[in-house]
């Protein structure tokens, strides 16, 4: 693989990443389970998109509003269809009344079918989870610009949002 295509693979397995970071937070279920190949293993024995749908519908009920972020991601690229990767996160997640701090790393498997990178494996490594000690959730709207402190619109204004919390489990 030559420079060029090199920076153009690690560009669009950085977008992955992000892409999940957004498919999570905004709950777009369909966008998320797009980012994995079409054969992926979940768990021991299930295989494939709509396995994974279901895995990721029961986690994501479990937990309200997530707001990750993306940091350090390290690709080590090993041939022209494959590569690994390392990725950091910070999570902040609501888990009932309490607010969750959360530091993760990502080990990934990448894959190159039909020209678009996707994730083959995602292992979530968690080095802590912290309960923050004011829940921001609590606050009174921040109605900014005119104040920067207290609750704002998301995720309430995603259509994907509310599609994902009107659907019965």
């Amino acid at each position: 693989m030559d420079d060029l295509r090199q920076l153009i693979a690690r560009d669009e397995i950085r977008q992955l990443a992000y892409r999940y970071a957004l498919a999570i937070d905004s709950r777009d279920i369909d966008a998320l389970v797009d980012l994995f190949v079409d054969d992926v293993q979940v768990g021991r024995e299930s295989f494939g998109h709509a396995a994974l749908r279901e895995s990721f519908e029961r986690q994501l009920r479990g937990v309200g509003i997530t707001i990750l972020f993306v940091g350090n991601h390290l690709i080590d690229l090993e041939d022209d269809d494959h590569a690994k990767g390392t990725v950091y996160c910070k999570n902040e997640a609501q888990q009932g009344d309490r607010w969750i701090h959360q530091a993760i790393q990502y080990r990934d498997t990448y894959e190159r079918r039909d020209g678009r990178w996707l994730f083959v494996r995602r292992r979530h490594l968690l080095w802590y989870g912290s309960e923050v000690g004011e829940n921001p959730l609590g606050l009174p709207p921040a109605r900014w610009p005119e104040n920067q402190v207290g609750r704002g619109t998301l995720p309430e204004s995603w259509e994907t949002w509310n599609r994902f919390w009107a659907r019965t489990p």
